[in-house]
């Protein structure tokens, strides 16, 4: 049986070798070329991202501050909610059940600072 990829001749002259095309010869130390820019974003749309950023980082603050502090207070087991269901007391009252509440809210506080922290702006 014969092999049905054709045989070329290389540019060299030598048979069997497949035809290459020449490369470009590239100088190591060439410089970069630079990166296109890019259109900058209008004022607004900057503003909006400020903005954003800045009620998430408020938002994950007063809540993490409230899911430290709340679980602690009578408000957290005699409030209007579990008088509904009055099966959840316990477990709302068990103190187990708050640390986790307040971990929660360490974590919120820590996303919210670690958010401002690692800001950039929009190019």
């Amino acid at each position: 049986m014969t092999d049905p990829t054709p045989i070329t001749s290389a540019p060299d002259g030598a048979p069997g070798q497949p035809d290459t095309p020449a490369e470009t010869p590239v100088a190591v130390l060439d410089p970069p070329e630079p990166p296109e820019a890019a259109a900058p974003l209008p004022r607004v749309q900057v503003w909006m991202h400020r903005i954003s950023v800045f009620l998430f980082v408020l938002v994950s603050a007063v809540a993490g501050v409230l899911l430290i502090i709340l679980p602690w207070t009578p408000e957290w087991t005699d409030n209007y909610l579990l008088l509904s269901y009055p099966s959840l007391r316990p477990i709302v009252a068990n103190g187990f059940f708050r640390g986790v509440c307040s971990g929660l809210g360490l974590l919120d506080i820590w996303i919210g600072f670690w958010e401002a922290l690692h800001y950039h702006e929009l190019h």
